[in-house]
């Protein structure tokens, strides 16, 4: 393990060993931040106002931008600063959290720590967002390396190697999941051997609290809810849906939801007042309804198409579905931009403009007032309404390069979420990440 302060250069493929020195902050910055995958409350709702309305000119002007190595995890924003992951394999396959200044750029520090992948297809980098929360950063590794720091200056409070502790059984894209943070906790998914699909750790001191369930992992990130007067953690395993009791791991309900051929659980599970959705390629769409009265679940309704070019319902790879109370809408993992009636599952309509279609498309989701912000695989930024009558593009503008380390096929992608936070949007690819103010005038 390496833990370097950055002052002034910055090289993505450079490896040292050098003295911790804090970087001061800068100036306090104003908005909300997006400390987690998908934004403060894992809804990938974007809270603030004084947004830019519609964007001038093909490609997006640049606040900043700076030099990173190869990954999937989309970057967080905590108190002014800017938190990624990367994989370095030359002179040697290392995974590197990284630390940089919200406002100039400017890198603060960097964690470096060996890191072999085995056995992960697509081995292109680390795919989970870094959590922060009051002053702490958990980031969990494609291969189980979680690292627990002081998110201002990267000082190691503890570390573990979760796959040596608890024998994962290594889903095939690696470990995806990113941590969650719930009272004294952190939870991670990872799939261990016996009961220890999940895991939770006192979150300041890394003791082992609890754990559960003998399912398979999926990359799919915990949620906590709010259900019937109690707080529910809601995990979508490879085997199920469950809601458990986040402070002791204990079974509040469950959803039999097997993985039949490929565990392809990608998307966050989406809520609006009763109901739960989940979507994926193989399994299709699953809505629960969620109980008032105690913690459970039933199945409102599931379809599932037997794959191929044609596919009905929503069948999402990569996109968080938008859940309303009467309407989803999400991306078919052909591209395919798809609004569903929430009650029954009836697609009501579908666009083909949001992004070109391909096998894989992503298209990231973001709600902001009465717009939908979507980032799509081919780094572009656009602003649009979504209703139950169709698809509204405002605006659309080139934000980031498609780059050939997550997929080497179309000429590359984009495909790491991106953070909105201060009004401005971070994205990262596998050779930068950018900074572009969206504050209106």
């Amino acid at each position: 393990m390496i833990l370097r302060c950055c002052r002034s250069s910055y090289s993505a493929g450079l490896v040292g060993l050098l003295t911790l020195v804090a970087l001061p902050g800068s100036a306090e910055l104003q908005g909300k931040d997006w400390p987690q995958w998908r934004g403060a409350n894992r809804d990938g709702v974007w809270r603030e106002t004084g947004l830019v309305s519609k964007f001038e000119g093909s490609e997006l002007k640049r606040k900043w931008a700076v030099p990173i190595s190869n990954g999937y995890s989309g970057p967080t924003v905590a108190k002014g600063k800017v938190y990624v992951t990367d994989r370095v394999k030359e002179p040697r396959e290392v995974e590197r959290i990284l630390c940089f200044d919200a406002e100039t750029g400017k890198p603060i520090w960097t964690v470096t720590y060996d890191c072999v992948y085995k056995g992960v297809s697509y081995p292109n980098g680390p795919r989970a967002s870094v959590t922060v929360q009051d002053g702490l950063a958990y980031s969990l590794g494609s291969m189980g390396h979680l690292y627990c720091l002081n998110a201002a200056t990267g000082k190691i409070a503890w570390m573990k190697d979760l796959n040596a502790s608890y024998k994962i059984r290594l889903p095939d894209w690696g470990i995806a999941a990113a941590p969650i943070v719930e009272g004294g906790l952190v939870i991670t998914m990872i799939g261990g051997e016996g009961n220890a699909c999940l895991v939770a750790f006192d979150r300041k001191t890394g003791v082992e609290r609890w754990k559960a369930l003998p399912d398979r992992a999926t990359y799919s990130a915990p949620i906590v809810i709010d259900q019937a007067g109690r707080r529910v953690l809601v995990c979508w395993t490879a085997d199920r849906v469950v809601g458990l009791n986040p402070a002791t791991g204990a079974l509040y309900w469950e959803q039999a939801h097997p993985s039949q051929q490929l565990v392809d659980g990608i998307t966050t599970p989406a809520v609006f007042g009763d109901k739960l959705f989940v979507a994926s390629v193989y399994e299709g769409s699953f809505m629960m309804r969620l109980g008032k009265e105690t913690p459970t679940a039933a199945k409102l309704w599931k379809r599932q198409s037997a794959g191929g070019n044609s596919t009905e319902a929503l069948m999402s790879m990569l996109a968080t579905p938008i859940l309303t109370k009467d309407h989803v809408y999400g991306l078919d993992y052909y591209g395919e931009l798809r609004c569903l009636d929430a009650n029954t599952g009836d697609r009501l309509w579908e666009d083909t403009t949001v992004v070109p279609r391909a096998m894989w498309a992503s298209a990231h989701l973001i709600q902001n007032g009465e717009n939908t912000w979507i980032f799509n695989e081919r780094g572009q930024l656009i602003i649009a309404k979504l209703s139950p009558k169709g698809y509204t593009e405002i605006s659309r503008s080139l934000l980031i390069k498609p780059t050939r380390g997550q997929l080497n096929q179309r000429g590359g992608v984009a495909w790491s979420h991106p953070a909105f936070a201060y009004k401005h949007v971070f994205a990262r690819n596998d050779e930068e990440l950018v900074c572009v103010s969206l504050a209106g005038e």
